[in-house]
């Protein structure tokens, strides 16, 4: 992609030539109720800083704002605001339900879409959807309050804020004339059947970095000349803020109000003095002098029905452009059609246009979901010199044991709302969808986490803010191992020698021998080769909270926690032999891991020589281990996604790699020779498959076929839109686990979870999740790889129909897809029943992408911008094996004459 001009802005950040990602979308949906912003004694973090303090209370750590951009070091933020005339408060962020108040935890309570991104930011485009109702805050609180975990959650569109349709379709636009030059157009439609008015409130301010004693700099915003805004930061430098046609510029400043929150005694023109200003009338509010750190430009417009206005503001370095709106549009419309370009090239060979609108609408999430991430453990502890001391408790609560961590960067985050916050295990698989857009910055994230201030000298890589000590799936080596080779086929198009990015495979290997080590010394408590971990990600899917001390006493050994090592040594193994190919050294590393992966799969057959291990060879199927005080061991025979992550752990080798390294081929076979009893356990080492390749794999030919007979059953885990989390053979007839006085029932939860155990957002007890059925998919396909299409799978059992392993593969991943795509009735699952979102034209075609989806429908559920792993869902999109080479399809610039994907032209 790099003949296109977008692909050329990213050679040139690459090579440091031109600081094209200097601005980008990197200012959250939400900084309230954050983790970084407590400073309560007792760590609730909701309770601590509500949506109600967000717009008078400056924030410490970082800022939010709809539809925002700012600078990398998030110094100077551009957001947009609105006012439809009848709100309480000038809508300044979104708003959503705190984990206290939903019935199914945090949920934001706002419609908005991330229609299109360049990796680069030369161009972003979004859309809000803003009622001209008054927007019901209160009755969203009270009603979800009302419901019970069995109820569905009551959402903004079943308040009757949309209802004849009296909404406002607010298209926010950006685009860069330069590194430094960016033009924002807004563009709200009237829906609805009447004129109605609507306030467009673009908003610059800079974060409060001078209230806490450490920066005593304080920048300025003020109005020089022109009739714009001259933006003046000590290190960002001197920026103007330019807004065509007539506005109204408000000044005050990003203090906290301590009048209204406090009751203090106080002068000032605070925070929310912009929307003390318009929604009350409260002149007052705002500094007459036209000076401060926080500036709106208030435009007012009435809109007729069924029209539209816009706004367009331009801001860029002070001096640079005499007439800040001459070409405005002309370099809007240069953006546009060079991002069609970029993503035709990336598109070639996708020919249906629905896949190819959600692909790009999942690029685009992926690229709106990247966020300034501010926050020093131990600054955070200890406070701040210019504010009062925080209570003592909070040096012995959470993450008190991460003094060393001080996180300052752009980082691949969730969401923007429900998780303001990189997470270990999400970012792993955020990074493979971001390889085939933006492979420098898919490299960057995991070599970020592996990096000192980021992992804990112990070798733990911090799992995300409200428990960093958490265990987190080590999945860190896949996903380095992954978008090695991506990038690898990407530099080959333009270098056929490039050998690939051979350094940053070799600086995250070392790091991740530290937290290998790690996982050795503490999940493994006995040293056995068995391991424990707790949630692992997946909270509910056991019938004990597997985090914390078990009622019945004792310990779990858990068959997710093995399965997960027995991986990690394997991707460690295959990047120690990549990199032995260059450096002989590593043949020896490699070694190591190979004998270790056999050590952890001799183990989960025979734990310690006690005859007992977590697979079960009566039901074909893993199970945890439950260790009881009294010397007992009792398996928990229920059927989970923790029966299928063993076969996440599969490798093969190509004979060519043998022959290349024959010190490691030598180690090899006397490991096996000596050892036979760790060879029977590995598939058929002495046998070659498919192309004289070997297969490395927990699962020996018989348990493959056991475990898939489980997964393909559709009575058990498959469903029409996935696999599920938990066997749907539970929905009738409950798991019941009792001993040591106690009775406990696990059932098939397809959608949200019924209850408040384990934190009462979890929900692994029959949702699909898309980053557990990716991995399935690419294990399938490693499996297919060795054994070729002669190995056969009854599917579904008991049909008589007999697939190869990668038809079963290709098989799921076409239902993972089809989550997105309209059926042939021209429904999307991921809507579930709304028949708004099925059917209106100015619905139906922005889709979202779900933390999690409903097992029996497909309708998505959680998180409902979760385009963080969701976004996994466009490289299953993307071909593995492209049919014809771009060039027989046409060039980029004719592809771009196709309507552009996932945003219907304004009107």
């Amino acid at each position: 992609m790099s003949s296109t001009a977008e692909g050329q802005r990213l050679v040139a950040c690459r090579e440091g030539r031109a600081a094209w990602k200097k601005w980008g979308p990197y200012l959250s949906g939400r900084q309230w109720a954050t983790v970084r912003e407590d400073y309560s004694a007792d760590g609730d973090a909701w309770a601590y800083f509500p949506h109600d303090h967000a717009r008078s209370r400056a924030y410490r750590w970082g800022e939010d704002g709809i539809a925002g951009v700012c600078d990398d070091q998030q110094r100077l933020c551009l957001a947009l605001a609105l006012w439809n005339g009848a709100d309480a408060i000038l809508k300044e962020r979104y708003f959503g339900l705190t984990n206290p108040e939903g019935n199914h935890g945090e949920d934001v309570k706002e419609l908005y879409y991330h229609l299109d991104a360049t990796p680069t930011h030369s161009y972003l485009k979004m859309l809000y959807k803003y009622p001209q109702r008054a927007f019901p805050y209160e009755q969203l609180v009270r009603v979800n309050a009302a419901r019970g975990k069995h109820e569905p959650e009551f959402e903004l569109i079943d308040t009757g804020a949309f209802d004849d349709d009296r909404y406002f379709d607010v298209f926010v636009e950006y685009a860069k004339a330069g590194p430094d030059d960016l033009l924002m157009r807004i563009t709200a439609h009237n829906r609805g059947p009447e004129e109605a008015t609507i306030h467009i409130v673009p908003q610059l301010w800079f974060r409060n970095t001078w209230s806490w004693g450490r920066d005593r700099e304080r920048p300025t915003l003020s109005t020089p000349r022109d009739g714009r805004i001259l933006a003046e930061h000590p290190h960002l430098g001197r920026y103007s803020f330019a807004v065509a046609g007539e506005a109204d510029l408000l000044f005050c400043d990003n203090e906290t109000n301590v009048r209204r929150l406090y009751g203090m005694t106080a002068e000032g023109f605070f925070k929310d003095g912009i929307n003390d200003c318009i929604v009350a009338g409260y002149a007052g509010a705002v500094n007459p002098q036209g000076t401060g750190t926080k500036a709106g430009a208030h435009c007012v417009r009435r809109v007729p029905a069924g029209q539209a206005t816009q706004v367009r503001v331009r801001l860029t370095l002070a001096g640079e452009d005499a007439d800040p709106f001459a070409k405005f549009d002309e370099i809007l419309a240069q953006r546009s059609a060079e991002a069609d370009a970029y993503f035709a090239e990336l598109q070639c060979d996708l020919d249906d246009a629905d896949a190819r609108s959600v692909q790009r609408q999942a690029f685009a999430g992926l690229i709106w979901s990247k966020q300034s991430y501010h926050y020093d453990v131990r600054e955070w502890l200890e406070g701040d010199t210019g504010q009062p001391a925080p209570p003592p408790e909070r040096l012995h609560g959470r993450n008190h044991d991460w003094r060393h961590l001080n996180n300052g960067e752009i980082l691949a985050m969730p969401d923007t709302w429900e998780y303001p916050w990189y997470a270990a295990w999400d970012l792993a698989f955020h990074c493979i969808p971001w390889a085939l857009i933006d492979a420098e910055f898919a490299k960057h994230q995991l070599d970020l986490l592996t990096r000192e201030w980021y992992m804990h000298p112990n070798g733990q890589l911090p799992a995300y803010e409200w428990a960093f000590d958490d265990a987190n799936p080590p999945v860190h080596a896949w996903a380095t191992w992954r978008v090695f080779q991506i990038d690898r086929r990407q530099r080959h198009r333009e270098n056929p020698h490039d050998h690939g990015d051979l350094a940053f495979l070799e600086r995250v290997f070392h790091k991740l021998l530290l937290n290998f080590t790690w996982w050795v010394n503490r999940k493994d408590v006995n040293g056995r080769n068995i391991f424990q971990g707790g949630f692992l990600g997946m909270d509910n899917i056991g019938i004990f909270d597997r985090s914390t001390d078990l009622p019945t006493g004792g310990r779990i050994d858990q068959s997710d926690g093995t399965a997960w090592m027995g991986m990690y040594c394997l991707n460690l193994m295959r990047i120690a032999l990549e990199l032995a190919l260059h450096n002989r050294v590593y043949e020896d590393i490699a070694t190591k891991f190979f004998e270790h992966f056999l050590l952890i799969a001799k183990a989960m057959t025979n734990i310690a020589e006690t005859g007992i291990g977590l697979w079960d060879e009566e039901d074909g199927f893993f199970y945890d281990v439950l260790h009881l005080p009294d010397g007992t061991n009792r398996p928990i025979r229920l059927r989970s996604m923790v029966g299928l992550v063993p076969l996440f752990a599969v490798e093969t080798i190509e004979p060519r790699m043998l022959e290349r390294l024959p010190e490691f081929k030598r180690r090899l076979e006397w490991i096996l020779s000596y050892r036979p009893e760790l060879a029977a356990l590995v598939s058929h080492w002495d046998e070659p498959g498919a192309g004289e390749r070997r297969l490395l794999s927990l699962l020996r030919g018989h348990r493959m076929k056991c475990l898939l007979r489980r997964m393909l059953d559709p009575q058990a885990f498959m469903s029409a839109h996935g696999v599920r989390a938990l066997s749907r053979e539970y929905a009738d007839e409950p798991y019941t686990f009792e001993g040591c006085g106690s009775r406990i029932t696990v059932g098939y939860e397809p959608g949200d979870s019924t209850s408040n155990l384990f934190g009462g957002n979890s929900n692994w007890r029959g949702p699909v999740w898309m980053p557990m059925n990716y991995l399935i998919v690419e294990s399938l396909q490693k499996f297919h790889h060795y054994y070729g299409d002669d190995f056969r799978i009854e599917n579904p059992p008991g049909s008589g129909r007999y697939t190869s392993i990668l038809e079963v593969a290709e098989a799921l991943s076409r239902r993972l897809v089809g989550i997105f795509l309209r059926d042939d009735a021209g429904r999307r699952p991921v809507f579930g029943g709304s028949e708004r979102f099925q059917h209106d034209p100015h619905f139906r075609d922005h889709v979202l992408f779900h933390e999690y989806f409903h097992g029996d429908n497909g309708a998505g559920l959680g998180a409902a911008h979760q385009t963080g792993w969701t976004a996994l869902v466009a490289k299953l999109l993307q071909p593995r094996q492209p049919a014809r080479a771009c060039a027989e399809k046409g060039s980029p610039a004719a592809r771009a004459q196709h309507k552009r994907a996932g945003a219907p032209a304004p009107r």
